[in-house]
């Protein structure tokens, strides 16, 4: 294991004390910042560690549970420090997670590799069933809010908040154990034969368990660091007048990036499965694991949830599942279809600074 590989997840949980025990003053901020991006670097080189030693798709399963399971605990600390002002937050978090993950890293990784390759290929047995649950399960927990008539202003009752939670955890179990136990070939690359990596000396036992340990311990630190840095995005959001829902996005930005760049790196080295799987895998646990947890605190501790998107907000988000729809549908891919999503990634962003 190279030295930096270790020492860039202790300097950042460092920092990441020092932060937490002192005023964020510029140059915390600064240190902060920069650690935040080692710790995204550290924290893909382990995955790829672990995901190496036991192969696909468990690897990206590794990487898109701890990264969700973080955010998770993240929005959680939000909500109960926030109280009543963070009714909007998950629903922010969770649309903003879909759009960069389905338009953005999707877009990025099919224009990079098909500026790099042309034309790539993976499975649509595979990215079929799993855009069909993203569907249904994005409909329940934050399409069909604005339109029931039971409890107002886009929000559930508590039997319909008790209802999507469990149909959320359960559809993303039943994805995972088709993933990993029942139609693993269906995740699977097309070609190894023509990745070099499929065929390198795999870590040892030892080697693994230590990457994943980095990786934790790198995966907290970023998330932390987010966290840290999230008054004064905040603030620098306010000075410039945009609206609140930029928190949401930016929050989503900070701890996707991990997965981004793997999914990227993946993507450039004509590994568009994995990419496929990291970004489908990703929006399927941020909603079948966040939602069960902002339900359960909210009953808990009587903090309200407003789920229910913004008719602006629903249109992107159709939008995104026709295209997808249509990318996902023959198996190959190239960089036309990478600028199309690029294109509603942008018109989400600017539509948030500019509703």
């Amino acid at each position: 294991m190279p030295a930096w590989a270790w020492l860039v997840p202790a300097v950042a949980a460092a920092v990441l004390g020092t932060a937490i025990a002192a005023d964020v003053g510029p140059v915390v901020a600064l240190a902060s910042g920069a650690m935040l991006v080692a710790a995204v670097i550290a924290a893909v080189h382990h995955a790829e560690v672990v995901a190496h030693r036991v192969g696909e798709p468990f690897g990206t399963l590794v990487l898109a549970v701890a990264v969700t399971v973080i955010e998770a605990s993240l929005i959680l600390s939000m909500m109960l420090a926030g109280g009543r002002d963070t009714a909007v937050l998950p629903r922010d978090t969770i649309f903003s997670a879909i759009m960069i993950i389905c338009n953005g890293v999707v877009g990025i990784c099919l224009l990079v590799g098909g500026l790099h390759h042309r034309e790539q290929s993976f499975r649509v047995e595979g990215a079929g069933p799993a855009l069909a649950a993203l569907v249904a399960l994005s409909t329940l927990s934050l399409v069909l809010p604005s339109f029931t008539t039971t409890s107002p202003g886009g929000t559930y009752s508590t039997s319909q908040l008790a209802f999507a939670a469990v149909v959320s955890v359960a559809l993303w179990a039943v994805f995972v154990f088709v993933q990993t136990v029942r139609h693993r070939d269906y995740f699977l690359p097309l070609a190894d034969a023509a990745n070099e990596e499929a065929h390198a000396q795999p870590p040892s036992v030892g080697e693994a368990w230590a990457s994943f340990g980095l990786l934790l311990v790198s995966l907290v630190a970023v998330v932390g660091l987010a966290k840290v840095l999230s008054p004064t995005i905040e603030r620098a959001i306010a000075a410039a007048g945009a609206p609140r829902t930029v928190i949401g996005i930016a929050i989503a930005l900070l701890v996707l990036m991990p997965e981004t760049w793997a999914a990227v790196r993946a993507a450039r080295a004509d590994r568009l499965q994995t990419s496929m799987n990291l970004a489908l895998g990703s929006a399927l646990a941020s909603i079948g694991l966040t939602i069960p947890v902002v339900a359960a605190a909210s009953v808990a501790f009587d903090i309200p949830l407003t789920l229910g998107l913004e008719p602006k907000d629903l249109v992107l988000l159709a939008l995104t599942f026709v295209v997808g729809a249509i990318t996902l549908g023959t198996g190959r891919t190239n960089l036309m279809q990478g600028a199309v999503h690029l294109v509603i990634f942008a018109a989400f962003l600017f539509l948030a600074l500019v509703p």
